[in-house]
């Protein structure tokens, strides 16, 4: 299988990388977008647990059949026939499965997964989960990991990064910022570590981490020479940052509430709830009727509630004419000064 286009990832981030959104990054220029991190041991022991993301990815499948709408699943864990047997689970629904080396949560600490499987006594274990999944899946298997301790000699991540190569990575993508279960952004990423990966590897290599704007996007691949640029939290804010826009708020939440009603019982109430938040949150968050909004949409109870609180009050608060036409703009993602 042929590796998917790596020039701007949406990366994968905990209960925010549903396919609606997944889907809506992609309409505004994500080449290609992951899932969530997903527990392998849930896959093959909880059938609800599958069978959710087994639709998830059908349905963003289907839903734009015919176009080039890639997705990675992201799976953590340490064990190599778990690993892979997971994988067997949705290797049919995806164009690549990647490898978490950088949760650094304190679930992962406990767990002894992600990002705490980067000390040198654990190579040997994550070179033989890479090794299981390139030789034993069919798609494309990648790994995405953070620098390696810093108590490990500062060559570590490259050295590391290479070994992967070798057992069967197919990209690498590199958080440049340390493991820390208290703080996730501890200073910036250390992109000279990402550039120096590149000219080391001969497999494509991702930069993940210090953009906010389409500024620091074109500015991180300048630095690093990556083959791709991966951006996660920001995106929650801006879905449109691969295209250099700046919605509107207002009407990039229709739009993915579109998207919702598309693809039903995909993204729970909770998940379409913060998306909202942060799409309006990006640009509203100091307007005096922002705390309205947050109570009103903790007080909605399905997407017809959200969507009509955004065409009626929200578009009364911001001081524009209420919106009647029941389809989201797509042409019209202007910039907005709100």
């Amino acid at each position: 299988m042929a590796l998917p286009d790596l020039t701007y990832i949406a990366a994968p981030m905990i209960k925010q990388s549903d396919a609606p959104f997944r889907l809506l990054t992609q309409r505004h220029g994500a080449t290609l977008a992951y899932t969530q991190m997903l527990d392998p041991h849930k896959l093959l022991e909880d059938r609800d647990y599958l069978e959710f993301y087994q639709r998830d990815l059908t349905f963003s499948r289907d839903a734009h059949s015919g176009t080039d709408e890639p997705v990675v699943v992201q799976l953590c864990g340490n064990d190599p026939e778990v690993v892979v047997r997971a994988g067997k689970k949705i290797q049919g629904l995806c164009s690549g499965i990647d490898l978490n080396l950088g949760c650094p949560q304190e679930h992962a600490r406990e767990g002894h997964y992600g990002g705490y499987l980067l000390a040198k006594k654990d190579w040997p274990l994550v070179q033989t989960i890479v090794s299981a999944m390139s030789h034993l899946l069919q798609p494309p298997t990648s790994v995405k990991l953070r620098l390696c301790p810093s108590s490990s000699p500062p060559s570590s991540t490259v050295e590391f990064a290479a070994l992967l190569e070798q057992a069967g990575a197919t990209w690498v993508t590199l958080h440049a910022r340390h493991v820390s279960a208290r703080r996730r952004r501890q200073g910036a990423a250390d992109l000279d570590v990402v550039r120096t990966l590149k000219s080391v590897l001969r497999v494509p290599v991702v930069s993940n981490g210090n953009v906010r704007t389409w500024e620091d996007v074109q500015r991180n691949k300048d630095e690093t020479q990556a083959d791709g640029i991966m951006v996660g939290e920001i995106l929650l804010g801006n879905p449109c940052i691969f295209a250099n826009v700046i919605p509107d708020p207002v009407r990039i939440s229709l739009e993915y509430l579109e998207i919702c009603k598309e693809l039903p019982d995909i993204a729970t109430h909770k998940t379409i709830e913060t998306h909202i938040r942060h799409f309006i949150e990006f640009q509203c968050s100091r307007r005096p009727w922002y705390n309205k909004f947050r109570t009103a949409l903790s007080a909605c109870e399905g997407v017809h509630d959200i969507e009509h609180l955004l065409r009626t009050k929200v578009t009364r608060w911001r001081g524009k004419a209420a919106r009647k036409d029941h389809d989201a703009c797509i042409d019209d993602l202007d910039y907005t000064t709100d």
